[in-house]
């Protein structure tokens, strides 16, 4: 298993501004995770130091954890950074290793299209119940729904990149 990085020169104009997209989302999702910690850690050092800890502190850090995390899923998709498992692909060769990749990127961006939509589903379902959080009264939906959007990008990637070596031109085989 092997993470590199990205040959983002060899992407096309589309796969540019997805990689972009992906990277920009990241960065959201890694600010949104600085964020829970400094809220724990001020909500941990409030109850032990002045038994006045955050209220709804573990509420906030499970409604946005989950938001947090699928900000990263696509980019890491497209910077190659998927656990990979090459015992037996790599006995293949390089031809047969990509049309691997590229059946694995199907399998991810369709799993991941089908996660997007029944997530943006249950939202819904959500949102017409109108169910809250019990210290908070945060409306749940809005955790689900946040979700939705780095499902779809990593199943735009997934999709990308499954297409991208057979439509790719002779000087991006590299």
């Amino acid at each position: 298993m092997e993470a590199h990085e990205p040959a983002f020169h060899l992407f096309d104009p589309f796969g540019r501004l997805l990689f972009r997209v992906s990277q920009s989302l990241a960065i959201i999702g890694g600010l949104m995770m600085v964020a829970i910690v400094a809220m724990s850690l001020a909500s941990l050092l409030g109850r032990k130091l002045w038994s006045s800890p955050i209220v709804g502190d573990v509420e906030i850090v499970q409604m946005l954890a989950a938001p947090a995390l699928a900000c990263f899923f696509a980019f890491c998709h497209l910077s190659n950074g998927d656990v990979r498992v090459g015992i037996v692909t790599d006995q293949f060769g390089p031809a047969w290793s990509r049309k691997f990749e590229a059946f694995g990127s199907l399998l991810l961006g369709l799993v991941a299209a089908l996660i997007a939509w029944r997530t943006a589903v249950g939202a819904v379902a959500l949102h017409e119940s109108g169910e809250t959080s019990a210290l908070l009264s945060w409306p749940i939906w809005l955790s689900q729904a946040f979700v939705v959007p780095g499902f779809a990008l990593q199943a735009v990637a997934g999709l990308y990149m499954a297409v991208r070596p057979f439509v790719r031109d002779d000087r991006s085989r590299a």
